[in-house]
């Protein structure tokens, strides 16, 4: 992938990698191109955005699957530093990044993604694409983010809401919601709701209208 970015006329290319084994290699693309590919010996995890070059930002990865959604949720909480992001995902992950309400894969993930960015499926990739070839089959996505939210919430809030909306999304928002503390029903209330409505059956911008009633109704606590 590096090699073809290059070739492909990438002016400026970081990459990042922790395994030792890669390094040489690297330094063998970077000497055939010269000044133009920046290597960091790292964890992808721990590397800050700043050290990721000069804004527009775009990043390009065939992500561990390990590891994967923390780096995308990380690198989305500074979503504006980033022009666009094209990964490689384990197929169902993708599958749950790009899910619209109402869809079996639709959840946290999903709100997390798309309150902050558009997603687009590029296409699959099979395991025998890869040696040794992995036992799930990879999709390739793009995310742009967003110039804004899809709506105003406070993003730690937003998160505890679904988390509880879809730590029992089989049952109706009024039971589920007890987690949170206090009157679940008075919450949907609050944001407009029907008690019964169940999880994947709001919008994001339900969800956020829902984390906007709880920071109201408990001080503003985030």
């Amino acid at each position: 992938m590096t090699r073809a970015l290059l070739a492909a006329g990438a002016a400026h290319l970081i990459v990042v990698e922790r395994d030792e084994r890669c390094l040489a290699a690297l330094e063998e693309i970077a000497a055939a191109w010269p000044g133009r590919l920046e290597i960091i010996a790292g964890d992808a995890l721990e590397t800050p955005v700043h050290a990721l070059g000069a804004p527009p930002r775009r990043i390009c990865a065939n992500l561990p699957y390990n590891i994967a959604t923390p780096l995308l949720l990380g690198w989305l909480r500074h979503a504006h530093a980033f022009a666009s992001m094209t990964l490689m995902f384990q197929k169902e992950v993708a599958d749950r990044l790009a899910a619209k309400t109402g869809e079996a894969g639709y959840g946290r993930l999903a709100i997390a993604t798309q309150w902050r960015a558009e997603v687009r499926r590029l296409f699959d990739v099979h395991r025998r694409a890869f040696t040794p070839p992995p036992k799930v089959d990879s999709t390739v996505v793009e995310i742009v983010p967003r110039a804004s939210p899809v709506s105003p919430a406070d993003p730690e809030i937003l998160e505890r809401v679904t988390a509880a909306a879809f730590g029992q999304r089989r049952k109706m928002l009024r039971q589920s919601l007890r987690t949170l503390g206090g009157d679940a029903a008075a919450l949907l209330a609050a944001a407009g709701i029907a008690p019964t409505r169940r999880a994947e059956e709001l919008s994001i911008e339900e969800f956020c209208a829902l984390a906007r009633a709880f920071q109201r109704m408990n001080g503003g606590a985030g």
